[in-house]
């Protein structure tokens, strides 16, 4: 009998819980930027998310999501009219991945397999991180300046409800069991949302850290893995609801991921173009095994789990404007970096 995509992953978790703590630290923690495949294009980008079952990535590229196959590095597809993209969700059960489009506070919803754009649906305003929770068979969205997250219904494409936050969120990781985690970035907090019942059930500081942004999840172990603008990352026990450790991370952190398949979590630095790799040699013991170079600007990122393979997309920068803020990325120079682990 085949499984469902949630019971595989529950049967996976339990399975990696068998394993033993010396094989898993038998796994490099060595990576490398493997391929570099210009994809070229105008504007800039922000979340990426890989599809396990079709082997392709999706990036947001403001205007529309472009698929690309990370093997060869083509551009294969394109989702347009998604006005201001931040994030690409994916619900394989349903066949259908949704899109953030804070430009007119709407969530996009496309055909996994054709791409073709089934509809849209309003949400709250600044819709940013998005994703499939399926336990509830939800799809969630993180509304930053509206301090909020949307429940979606994937199948009618409609909003079930929308929760009040006590904070701006900004990623956002599931249990797999119905819970949503989520970084407020002004408050240096992460929060704790029942989806089912469409509240929040807890908070918790996040101090030492600043102004939280990526978060990565170890299901297993229950931590959380926040990445914080003050060159951190903060772990928490999330059963606990509290801090337990923290790390030192490169500058411009946006995006924190976990591979349960070799205990390691990531954090890709935009500031200085580092990945930095934190190994959990024990559900309480953590530390840096590695800076892997990449490329100013790669901040944001999407794992692989099958291979381990971390990609991440950056480009060529002009020089910072005279009243400040962000340089704008130059045309055609975007990229598609692949960091492989080192064999």
């Amino acid at each position: 009998m085949a499984l469902s995509p949630l019971h595989s992953l529950r049967l996976s978790a339990f399975l990696l819980a068998a394993v033993p703590w010396t094989a898993l630290h038998a796994q490099a923690s060595s990576y490398t930027v493997s391929h570099r495949f210009k994809l070229g294009g105008d504007g800039g980008w922000d979340y990426l998310a890989f599809d396990t079952t079709g082997h392709r990535l999706f990036i947001t590229r403001g205007t529309h999501v472009i698929v690309v196959d990370p093997d060869k590095g083509t551009q294969i597809g394109d989702i347009p009219n998604t006005p201001h993209a931040h994030g690409v969700a994916l619900a394989p059960t349903f066949g259908r991945g949704f899109v953030t489009d804070a430009g007119d506070t709407s969530v996009t919803i496309f055909d996994l397999k054709t791409l073709a754009v089934l509809g849209k649906v309003k949400v709250d305003v600044d819709d940013d991180a998005i994703l499939y929770e399926p336990a509830t068979r939800r799809v969630v969205t993180m509304n930053g300046d509206a301090n909020s997250a949307t429940v979606l219904d994937p199948a009618a494409g409609k909003v079930v409800t929308t929760i009040k936050l006590p904070g701006g969120p900004e990623f956002a990781v599931s249990d797999f069991h119905g819970t949503v985690f989520a970084n407020l970035e002004d408050k240096s907090a992460v929060v704790q949302i029942d989806v089912a019942e469409g509240k929040v059930v807890k908070q918790w500081p996040l101090a030492p850290c600043e102004k939280p942004s990526g978060l990565g999840i170890d299901r297993v172990h229950h931590r959380l893995f926040s990445g914080c603008h003050n060159n951190v990352m903060a772990i928490s026990d999330y059963d606990a609801g509290k801090v337990i450790a923290t790390v030192p991370i490169g500058p411009g952190v946006d995006a924190n991921l976990f591979d349960p398949g070799t205990q390691l979590a990531f954090s890709s630095n935009g500031g200085d173009g580092t990945l930095t790799v934190v190994r959990e040699t024990s559900p309480s013991a953590f530390s840096v095994a590695a800076n892997v170079p990449t490329q100013r600007g790669a901040r944001t990122m999407a794992l692989d789990p099958a291979t381990h393979t971390i990609y991440t997309v950056t480009a060529d920068f002009g020089p910072p404007p005279p009243e400040g803020g962000r340089p704008k990325p130059l045309p055609g120079t975007f990229v598609l970096l692949v960091v492989s682990p080192t064999k």
